[in-house]
């Protein structure tokens, strides 16, 4: 899973770019599946079928996109920039970030040394608008090598963190897409009742397009959406956190199917997985609304992974977390079939 984890978070696919991430995803995804391929949409989808006539088809999902930036224009030779997805300008001057041109450029978000700051301007953010990411180049320099539109990315890549944490950007949601293939690697030499699809979806931070219409296409009977959800820290709520090591978070809430719930906290409980549930009362701000109201509805569950720094290019996780929510995802899968149709 470190492996497979660090070679994903050291590519750069933002929303809308995503090809580097999904080519190594099919790659990955082929010792495991039946049939891997990828859709007009740019997911990336597996499959494994149980040789039954008949089978329902359950769908498992993590998104490969991450959030970025998008050149809009050049000015003394700093581009200017928007988001793409939820970016944080807090965290943005000084940052490290590669500009995905051909060859790829370095490059650095500009920021004003506090010894020259008016007081007023001290501790405030600064607005998306008024940053600039230096390239190092003249104005006609930057205007023959950085096309307006090239999207640009965190430059961190992925590295230890203590003994069981591991940190860097676009763990969100790649870390969830290795704990699919750590299932399916569990799930190797067990017969199973449905038709398991893989997917690493595209377009989840802008605008969650990807997996509703990969949906749409593979006609799932039931959908479990794995993404991360918010790791405690010392300032953080208790209430909306979860400590890293307390294991898979299952969601729970109205836009979730209570048998698919229910059954997830039983096999977590009879596997004896660590789990705590997660009290969704709306959205869950993941691709679980847009898999659940795919042509008449879809029975869909939401299966998170504890992540510290979410949106940033510090983000921290607990291996030992992503082989609990693989462990919890595998023991899902298994009798499904047979048991759906009691619940």
């Amino acid at each position: 899973m470190r492996t497979a984890l660090e070679r994903l978070c050291g590519l750069c696919a933002p929303s809308g770019f995503e090809e580097p991430a999904a080519r190594e995803a099919a790659r990955l995804l082929e010792p495991l599946m039946d049939e891997v391929y990828t859709d007009r949409n740019g997911n990336v989808i597996g499959v494994r079928r149980c040789g039954r006539e008949g089978a329902k088809r359950l769908l498992l999902d993590a998104h490969l996109d991450e959030i970025g930036l998008l050149v809009i224009g050049i000015e003394d030779g700093f581009l200017r920039f928007r988001t793409i997805g939820g970016v944080d300008p807090r965290m943005l001057p000084n940052r490290e970030v590669t500009v995905l041109t051909d060859p790829p450029l370095y490059g650095v978000v500009a920021c004003m040394p506090p010894h020259i700051l008016k007081e007023e301007e001290q501790g405030k953010s600064i607005p998306i608008s008024q940053l600039l990411v230096d390239v190092g180049m003249s104005q006609e320099q930057a205007l023959r090598a950085v096309p307006v539109g090239t999207p640009m990315v965190f430059r961190e890549g992925c590295a230890p963190l203590g003994e069981k944490l591991l940190c860097g950007k676009a763990m969100d949601d790649r870390a969830c897409f290795v704990t699919l293939l750590r299932a399916a690697e569990l799930l190797q030499d067990r017969d199973l009742d449905v038709d398991l699809y893989l997917m690493g979806s595209v377009a989840e931070e802008v605008p969650g397009s990807g997996a509703a219409l990969a949906a749409y296409d593979i006609k799932p009977d039931f959908c479990v959406a794995v993404d991360v959800t918010h790791g405690r820290t010392p300032d953080a709520p208790k209430d909306r956190t979860f400590p890293l090591g307390s294991g898979a978070a299952i969601g729970t809430g109205p836009n979730m199917t209570r048998w698919m719930t229910r059954r997830l906290v039983e096999k977590a409980e009879e596997k004896k997985i660590p789990y705590r549930l997660e009290v969704m009362s709306g959205h869950s701000g993941t691709n679980g609304w847009g898999l659940q109201i795919s042509r008449e509805g879809v029975a869909t569950a939401v299966v998170s992974l504890p992540l510290k720094y979410m949106h940033s290019p510090v983000e921290t996780l607990c291996l030992e977390d992503m082989e609990h929510v693989a462990a919890l995802l595998a023991a899902f899968v298994q009798g499904l079939g047979e048991e759906a149709a009691e619940a």
